[in-house]
């Protein structure tokens, strides 16, 4: 394939002006499907569902079979909205989106159009110098997920070059809520930045929630970005490309560069904007097009016949809003002040979106300092060196789990970073991991003792040294001690022990 010409970052911004939208699809964790009695994939009961298994007729779309609107799902929606600054419609009812996918398998969506469950809102959000980028809200409205499919035989995943495809429906009638922005003007320079702030504001407003997982590796989050750019002075918008089910915030934030510096090469050359969707590839850091971008009346909207419109009553609504969480600018400033960070420390925390994992960490037992110390330096360094976010690597639980065992004694520091390595393998608790690998610290001094002999045999002159003043010595012979305990033993106390001996 051929390269494709990109426009240098800066010159792009000095030509020409982007504009900006998201869509983002939350994945509701509610037990049952959004219009059946299912069990929803996105709930923590049914993770390891194998394929096919979480299935009811209606999400097949059998004839005879009949969608039955879930009342939680309904709850949460509105509790999103409110908590994007929207209005909630006193009425509002479902359509069928029409268009044929092989995973969806009644070949239309039932999803909403000209009557979202919410409308009109704006988020707040904070970029890595303290700057707060008010995002202006469209709608948010309610859905259903389609199935997956897995393109099996290509070098790529996808279906281009692939053998045969398999179609998974236990995620088809998951419920969605869909977020839609209003077109974002004068991000300038910071556009990237603002699509990652905004995608980490989303997700940690359901997670406040609590009304989805929003795990992007896992698809409970996807955001869809869509890039235009016009001229300088000019008025009318670009064309737009919408890059598809990007997957982590660091990947919201190349795919739209990438798209900035595509388009403007495409411009400056005289050439036009494909109005298409994308497709974002992370080993590349790329995107290629996807199919020709459809407008509303290619869907053929129109009112689902099988359900009745959704009427909240306003006291529902307001038991909601009395409900919602406080705001994420409040709680950073409250965890702020409860963890006692320096400013600098706690803004590195929530530049690298990892507030909700410190806060889930200390809240499973560690300290501010220890949780903050895994997440901002090991797990970020692995996150880093895989191309993953760190967040999909281990769970809180697991680090806290972790720095229990250092604070015991059963673990060093170094003892501790070989089983967080097996702990993001796989292998199971941090335990489990100490137990399989035989990585607990030699508590028994005999042991130690024996070691320190050793070592003292080897060089004779150690004791002499230490008698003399010259504690620095020991420095050797703890080595030595580490080494033979494959540095098992707790360093301080083998020098302890050793001064023990030269004391004698």
């Amino acid at each position: 394939m051929a390269k494709v010409a990109l426009m240098d970052f800066d010159e792009a911004l000095e030509r020409f002006e982007p504009v900006l939208g998201f869509e983002v699809h939350v994945e509701l964790n509610t037990r049952t499907k959004m219009f059946s009695a299912a069990g929803n994939p996105a709930h923590p009961a049914h993770h390891d569902a194998a394929p096919n298994t979480l299935v009811a007729p209606v999400d097949m779309g059998l004839p005879g079979s009949l969608p039955v609107v879930n009342e939680t799902a309904v709850r949460s929606s509105i509790s999103l909205g409110l908590a994007l600054g929207c209005s909630i419609a006193p009425r509002c009812r479902f359509a069928r989106k029409n268009y044929f996918y092989p995973d969806l398998g009644k070949n239309y969506q039932i999803s909403q159009y000209d009557e979202p469950i919410a409308f009109d809102g704006k988020v707040d959000i904070e970029l890595e110098d303290g700057t707060i980028v008010e995002v202006p809200i469209e709608r948010a409205h309610m859905e259903e997920d389609a199935g997956k499919l897995t393109h099996v035989g290509g070098a790529t995943g996808r279906i281009q070059g692939a053998e045969y495809s398999l179609v998974d429906y236990n995620r088809a009638g998951v419920p969605l809520v869909e977020i839609v922005t209003k077109p974002i003007f004068g991000a300038e320079h910071r556009a990237p930045e603002v699509a990652k702030a905004y995608v980490a504001a989303i997700r940690d407003i359901v997670r406040a929630l609590g009304i989805s997982e929003a795990r992007m590796e896992r698809g409970n989050l996807r955001c869809d970005a869509n890039v235009s750019l016009r001229p300088r002075g000019q008025d009318k918008l670009g064309t737009r490309t919408e890059t598809k089910n990007v997957n982590s915030m660091r990947s919201v934030e190349r795919a739209v560069r990438y798209e900035i510096q595509r388009q403007a090469a495409i411009l400056a050359a005289g050439g036009e904007i494909v109005q298409e969707t994308r497709h974002w590839h992370e080993d590349t850091g790329t995107t290629s097009p996807g199919r020709p971008k459809s407008d509303a009346d290619d869907y053929r909207y129109f009112p689902e016949p099988d359900l009745l419109p959704v009427a909240p009553a306003l006291s529902l609504v307001e038991e909601l809003r009395a409900a919602l969480p406080e705001p994420p600018a409040a709680r950073r400033r409250r965890l702020k002040a409860e963890w006692g960070f320096a400013d600098i420390d706690f803004q590195g925390v929530v530049n690298a979106g990892l507030l909700s994992e410190v806060e889930a960490t200390i809240a499973a037992g560690a300290s501010p300092v220890a949780a903050r110390k895994w997440w901002m330096s090991e797990i970020s360094r692995i996150a880093n060196a895989q191309g993953v976010d760190a967040a999909s690597l281990v769970e809180p639980a697991s680090v806290a789990a972790l720095q229990a065992l250092i604070d015991a004694g059963t673990l060093t520091d170094k003892l501790a970073r070989q089983v967080l390595e097996g702990v993001i393998a796989g292998e199971g608790t941090p335990q489990e991991v100490v137990d399989a690998r035989g990585l607990a610290v030699v508590s028994d001094d005999g042991a130690l003792i024996a070691a320190i002999d050793e070592a003292l045999a080897a060089q004779p002159d150690v004791l002499a040294k230490i008698r003399d003043g010259k504690v620095q010595a020991a420095g050797a012979v703890i080595g030595a001690v580490m080494k033979a305990m494959r540095g098992q033993a707790d360093a301080a106390r083998v020098r302890e022990l050793i001064l023990e001996r030269a004391a004698q």
